[in-house]
């Protein structure tokens, strides 16, 4: 069983790449990083359990719950609270016009409640894996002090602990900035997923790296990767995205993991006429948990990882609504595209 503990938000989209209310349609789905996370393990024949605190007696979180236990989510462990359902808008970029994301979040339930509002025995029974990532402590004082209670927790009862890094610079607002928080939370981690960004934010660890180059040197990757696991002995492996953002349409896209035994870069995908990036990162931190755990090697992890992670640029809505057997493909090398008849 795996464990993630998140926020999960409604999202509203305008049809295809409109603008904000161009027309007045917004497609409502549920997203949010953690329980992406769980949705994808499910797909992929993992059980997983995700943990929040949703507001009681609001039909749109009943609507959520149901979404989840759709996609083979375990629910057993969200609590019901005071608050409200977060929302996050979302303005799908193309060509040189970038994407936008506009948070509605605040006094969400989850924000709300109190550290010792989730029974972590019940939430981690019977687990083998904890995922959070750096969006929850963003939300709030109390979300972080839960955040860092679940993580410690889990650790000390052996689970294998994963922290995306995931900085989201309009959520911190609470009055600690990232840096203050982040560290605490990563000292709890066996395995830390990110990107450069990620780790320069959250973690204050500076990167030699141009993200606005439209070309990555995979290589400057391998010293940023051995800074973080030298800062932080407790961290077994760091797994970072490399994204070469050649418009809002084009990336570039691959990854690299240093386990401290080799490091390792996985093949790189173009991906042209990109549908919904949304989501790709939380569909890479659960490819590496599956493999992590289901295949053979540290690499093998992370090339299904990546694939599973590109193939979310294909599909709308914050859920990676991939098969296993899609990904392993992928990750063999069929990048074809032909039709499956």
């Amino acid at each position: 069983m795996i464990v993630t503990f998140g926020e999960i938000m409604l999202r509203l989209t305008p049809p295809g790449f409109e603008r904000f209310l161009q027309t007045p349609v917004l497609g409502a789905t549920f997203g949010g990083g953690e329980a992406n996370v769980a949705v994808s393990l499910a797909a992929f024949g993992q059980p997983s359990r995700f943990v929040t605190v949703l507001p009681a007696g609001n039909p749109m979180a009943d609507a959520a719950i149901a979404d989840l236990r759709r996609e083979g989510v375990d629910t057993s462990s969200i609590i019901r609270g005071p608050g409200r359902l977060g929302i996050y808008f979302l303005e799908t970029g193309a060509n040189q016009r970038p994407s936008k994301v506009v948070y509605d979040r605040d006094r969400s339930a989850i924000a709300l409640a109190r550290p010792d509002a989730i029974d972590w025995d019940t939430a981690l029974a019977g687990a083998t894996w904890f995922h959070i990532t750096g969006i929850t402590p963003a939300i709030s004082a109390s979300a972080a002090d839960a955040s860092l209670e679940g993580a410690r927790r889990a650790r000390a009862a052996g689970l294998t602990v994963s922290c995306d890094l995931n900085y989201r610079k309009n959520l911190w607002k609470w009055g600690q900035p990232a840096v203050a928080v982040m560290p605490d939370l990563v000292r709890a981690a066996h395995l830390v997923i990110g990107n450069e960004e990620d780790v320069q934010t959250a973690l204050g660890i500076k990167a030699n790296v141009d993200v606005r180059a439209g070309h990555l040197d995979p290589r400057a990757y391998e010293d940023l990767t051995n800074r973080v696991l030298d800062t932080f002995p407790n961290v077994d492996a760091v797994a970072l995205t490399l994204r070469e953002s050649k418009s809002a349409s084009n990336n570039g896209w691959s990854a690299c993991l240093n386990d401290r035994s080799a490091f390792l870069v996985s093949r790189a995908y173009d991906i042209a006429n990109i549908v919904d990036r949304v989501g790709s990162g939380d569909a890479f931190a659960a490819g590496l948990i599956y493999g992590w755990q289901q295949l053979g090697s540290h690499r093998d992890a992370l090339e299904f990882a990546t694939a599973s992670s590109c193939l979310k640029h294909s599909i709308p809505g914050d859920f990676n609504r991939i098969t296993l057997a899609e990904v392993t493909a992928l990750a063999a090398g069929d990048a074809s595209g032909r039709v499956q008849r």
